[in-house]
Formats: C-alpha cells, structure tokens, sequence
C-alpha cells in the first residue's frame, strides 16, 4: 500500500472525509488520492456489513457525485472498491447528496448505504466522501473507523461495465414534485405553480436538476434561472449561499427578471438561501425564521434548534412572533441535527434543526440536511400566499432586519493550544463579569455578551475551535458604530495573552 494511514487519518472532516482531489493549486498535493477512495469505499462495505449482520455479498450500495471535475475519476475506483468486496454497487450518477440518502429509503432502490461523492462548497480542486445508511449520515467516530479500516486493506481494480446504473436523481425529483402538489393543494393538482415565477441558481453544482425536473413540470415560470449547467470549475461563482458574490448573483437575476423568489443551492444541494421578490436575502437568520414560520401553525409552541452565532433578534422573533422556543446550540450541522433528535427522544417536539450557514434538516424529512427540501416548504408557501394575493415575505416581515454582522479568527500560536484557549475563555468570562455584562446562561458554545444599554447595542461571541488553533469572534452591532464599539469591548477583555493573535481585531 503506498498510502499509510497516518495519510488516510489526515483526511477525516467532522462526519465525512475530505482532500486535495486535482493536482494543479501550489502547496495543495493531491491526498485524496484514487488508492485512498478505493480503499476507503471498501472499508465502509465491511463496516456496513458488520453494522447490519448481513455478508458482504448480500449488500447493495448507491453511488453519486456531485459535478466537480474529479468526480468521475474518483467513483470509478469507489465502485471498483466496493466491488472487490462483493458488494453490489449501483452507479447513480449526478446527484445530490439528499438524493443519495434517500435511495436507502426508495422502495424503488432501497440501498443498505449509500455514498456521495463530493466536497460541498469547497474549491475545485478538493473533493470527498459522505457516507449514508438507515440511520442517516454517519458520525465522527464512524468515519474514524472507516479511516483506520481502510488502512488495513489492498487496492483493487475491478471491470466496472456490470455495474447497473441508475437515473437516482429522477426519482428524488419526483418525490419533491408530490410533495409540493400535496402541500399546495391547488385546484390544478398537476400545476401548483402555475402563475409563480422562480429564479434557481445552481451555481454550476448539481442543482441544475430542480429547474428541469421539479419547477417546470409543475408550472412554475423559471425564466432568469442561471449556472444549471454542471461545470467542476464553478466559472461563475462558488456555489455557496454564504459567498457574497454567489448572493449578488441570484439576487440580481430575482431582481432583473421580476420573479417572486430566487433559490440558491451549494454544489451538493444540502444547502439553499433564498431572495425575495424585491431583493431581500432570506439568509442566515432570516432562513432559520422564514422555516420557522413556515413550522409554527404545525408545531406550534415547538423548538427551533440553530448554531451558536443566531441573533438575539431572531430570538425575539421566533419567541415573541411565533411562540416557539429557541435552542442555540453549537456550530456544525450535525451537532444541531443531533441535538434536535435527542430533543424529540426526550419529548420536546423539535421540527427544525438549522444553521445560519442555510444547512436545514426538519424532522419530518428524516432529519435530512437537504436544501432542495427547505425550497419545497418555501414554495408550497409562496404558492399558497399569491393565491391569496400575497408575497411570501409576510411570514418574516416583523423580523427585525440586522445592521451589520462580523467573524474574526484570532490564532492561537502554541502547539497544544486547547488548555491556552480554555484559559482564555475562562478569563474572558470573569472580566465580563466585573464589568458588568450581560452574559448568556445556557451557552452551549463559548461566551456569549449581550448588550442593550444606549452606549451599545449588540451581542458577541467567542469560542474555541474544536480543531484548529483559533478563537473565533463573532458579533453584531444594532447600529452604526456599535460593531466597532464591540471590537474595541473585546480587545479589553482579551488583553494580556501573549500567545493569542489579537491583530485580526486591529484596523
């Protein structure tokens, strides 16, 4: 094996694997390497087959790619992996990451696990794999086993021409397509968007599918959609709903073409943002409201579970509007997906789980982070509001707008750097403390301040990377100069640690 595992250890991500996939970036090698898909592949067959007691033989396993420009060369030796462990491998094609779970609900398809190959919003020349089964997406010590697993096997080369594939991404549409004629309940069941206008922006990845298949059939006037073609170099712009120039994009395309909505996808299409009608971005906490309001007359009362960095303005409208309940948690999807399920285990109905980053998972949906659904509850409401004569915007019109938002990441210069960072916190905690701050009870992620007095308005928050040496520093000012004034509050209770880069908070 010419890839050792100290390597194959080093491309864990969270709850997936991820790498340098093309040559060509400078001080980037490829270490996503197609030895390490093929071993890797067949080290998710034996953990598949020992999780499910079943023989190898007798598993069947999905596999898709998103549109980058390594995918092909990348699921070729993902099947021929799963092939030299007898597994029967099923070759998806285009796909979506949702798309990929969901053949292992498909009674058309009903994968034992499933695998998609992509690296979500990153730049071209990276890549990955996510892994699926029953349960969902795997954890992070699940793919710590893939990894040790992997290193233990021999690469095998297999004849592919066998190999059955499978339009998974026609059957996905169609599922979309029921759901939304169900949930409109128009008088023309076949054409529930008749009469709405929709600008979809798949940023080149593999969201193209959402205007052929699912918008247009059902009537859906989508002139002004932009970037369906798939093209790994993204040539227009990184297909990531937090990137300001890919919201530019779709917002001046709703804008220009005078649509009622405009969607955005990543390149996998587990996440989506939104732009209304007279250019309003419905992203980070404006996404998280516009589901919750969506949720609220079918869950009322329920809990609302976001990462770390929502506002305190979202709070008061998801408590104060709708009568939920918020549940700030800590950043990464599946952290809030885990903790929304642990919540319902508990008895505490929990219908979303969401991230300002637009990833959203609802319990009705499996707890599936999948953006194509998110658009699906939105259109089967704008639907229903311009039958009355409405726009959408009306759900989220008594959400406070937010005047300016900041992350900065301050390095932490030692090599053993989570004793340091915690010290930090700690201190950071009491000097608020003695100056009198309001400090968030139940912080489930570092320190968070809120402030409300005439001098300043706003709120910060700083925590401890899980991984890398950083602090991380996000806050919001309610007005002109407040952000500014709670950079220089932040500057004062960091003072003093030598080993804390604090120059990313100088101007």
């Amino acid at each position: 094996m010419s890839i050792s595992k100290e390597q194959l250890m080093k491309l864990q991500n969270g709850s997936d694997v991820r790498g340098v996939a093309v040559e060509g970036v400078e001080g980037q090698p490829v270490n996503l390497t197609l030895e390490a898909a093929n071993l890797i592949a067949q080290s998710f067959a034996c953990w598949l087959a020992k999780k499910k007691g079943k023989q190898l033989g007798e598993l069947k396993i999905g596999v898709g790619h998103d549109s980058r420009v390594s995918a092909q060369a990348l699921k070729e030796q993902v099947l021929a992996g799963l092939l030299a462990q007898g597994v029967q491998a099923f070759d998806c094609g285009l796909a979506s990451t949702p798309s990929m779970f969901m053949s292992v609900v498909f009674p058309q398809t009903q994968y034992d696990g499933s695998i998609m190959i992509t690296a979500s919003h990153l730049p071209f020349n990276r890549n990955g794999l996510k892994f699926f089964d029953q349960d969902g997406g795997l954890e992070h010590e699940d793919i710590t086993a893939l990894l040790e697993g992997a290193s233990t096997l021999q690469a095998a080369e297999k004849d592919l021409s066998s190999v059955p594939q499978v339009d998974l991404i026609s059957l996905y549409a169609q599922s979309l397509r029921e759901k939304i004629q169900a949930g409109v309940g128009a008088e023309d069941y076949e054409h529930p968007l008749a009469g709405l206008k929709v600008v979809v922006d798949a940023g080149n990845g593999a969201g193209g599918f959402f205007v052929e298949k699912v918008l247009a059939p059902l009537g859906a006037d989508t002139t002004g959609s932009q970037f369906l073609e798939p093209d790994g170099t993204f040539p227009n712009h990184i297909p990531n709903p937090e990137n300001k120039q890919a919201m530019e994009a779709v917002r001046s395309a709703t804008v220009n073409n005078h649509a009622d909505l405009g969607i955005i996808f990543d390149t996998d299409v587990d996440r989506m943002s939104a732009v209304l009608h007279d250019g309003t971005e419905v992203n980070r906490d404006a996404i998280i409201a516009m589901m919750a309001a969506i949720l609220a007359p079918e869950y009322p009362g329920g809990t609302i579970v976001t990462d770390s960095v929502t506002s305190d303005k979202l709070t008061q409208f998801l408590e104060g509007t709708l009568g939920m309940k918020h549940h700030r948690f800590k950043r990464g999807y599946k952290n809030v997906i885990n903790e929304s399920k642990r919540l319902n285990a508990a008895g505490i109905v929990s219908p979303l789980a969401i991230e300002t980053s637009g990833h959203g998972a609802l319990s009705e949906n499996y707890f599936l982070d999948d953006g194509a659904y998110l658009a699906v509850k939105l259109l089967i409401a704008a639907a229903k509001a311009k039958r009355e004569g409405k726009q959408v915007d009306t759900l989220i019109e008594a959400l406070p707008a937010q005047f300016e938002c900041r992350e900065y990441r301050m390095n932490l210069q030692l090599e053993d750097f989570k004793p340091y960072g915690k010290k930090i916190l700690e201190t950071f905690e009491a000097r608020a403390k003695e100056a009198g701050y309001a400090i968030a009870p139940n912080s489930y992620e570092g320190i968070r301040l809120s402030f409300t007095g005439e001098e300043v308005q706003g709120w910060m928050l700083l925590r401890l990377s899980l991984h890398d040496p950083l602090l991380p520093l996000n806050l919001e000012g309610n007005r002109p100069g407040d952000c500014d004034k709670l950079v220089a509050i932040a500057k004062k209770l960091l003072e003093g640690f030598d080993k804390l880069d604090l120059s990313p908070l100088n101007p």
